[in-house]
């Protein structure tokens, strides 16, 4: 039976997480509600990950990676993924396990009349000054891109693989996946997901990364938006 499913996870400088994140990996691919398997996208960690990237995937045929030479940030190592996965679904997860795995097959209940399928955290697990930033960071966005989303930034993705190969990436664009999707006329929806404090590892985006940054990403966005080319293919031969 072919891949349905590739769940992309990011990881830099996530030793601590690794065995934890690969059984709970496992345990999803045994509850998952479609063939599925798992892409890491190692973005240049100066840690052991990679050490523990390789002797998972060489145990588990249903894992898969790629390496970056360097840290080139997430929306590098997302692209990266959505480049290299041929399913006709692809899903993204941090390395962190706030978020769970099990969550995707709620993402799956809606993908097939959906383009894009986003997780929303409910509860979050995280501290004050984060969860008003990110709020705030959300409000900010949405004023801009009119996509509806109340958390962009959930870590739980699902998307069709021909939307998200034409999403043109950079940096910081992992938070505007919902309307990048809009853009190419597609249709988007957000479903409760469960949220868990971080147990291992450092959060890696900071106040800046969550206010100043996604601002500036913005203007970016609305410059794109206008000068964004869409198009389908009627006929070929």
């Amino acid at each position: 039976m072919n891949v349905a499913l590739t769940i992309i996870v990011p990881i830099y400088n996530e030793e601590d997480n690794m065995l934890r994140l690969e059984q709970e990996l496992i345990d999803y691919l045994k509850i998952a509600t479609v063939k599925t398997s798992v892409l890491f996208v190692n973005d240049g960690s100066k840690d052991n990950s990679q050490q523990f990237i390789e002797a998972i995937c060489s145990r588990r045929p249903e894992f898969h990676f790629i390496a970056f030479e360097k840290n080139c940030g997430l929306s590098a190592a997302i692209k990266a993924g959505f480049d290299y996965v041929t399913s006709p679904l692809v899903g993204y997860i941090d390395a962190d396990l706030q978020t769970s795995p099990q969550d995707f097959n709620l993402l799956l209940e809606e993908i097939e009349q959906y383009d894009l399928v986003t997780g929303v955290r409910s509860n979050r697990k995280d501290s004050f000054v984060k969860n008003m930033s990110s709020k705030i960071a959300n409000g900010i966005r949405r004023a801009f891109t009119k996509d509806g989303m109340d958390d962009t930034g959930c870590p739980l993705k699902i998307i069709k693989t021909d939307f998200a190969k034409r999403i043109p990436m950079f940096k910081g664009l992992h938070r505007f996946l919902p309307a990048m999707i809009l853009l190419q006329n597609g249709k988007i929806k957000q479903v409760p997901v469960r949220h868990f404090p971080r147990i291992a590892g450092q959060a890696k985006f900071g106040l800046w990364n969550r206010l100043v940054g996604p601002l500036m990403d913005c203007f970016a966005y609305l410059w794109m938006k206008k000068k964004y080319i869409n198009y389908k293919i009627g006929k070929k031969s």
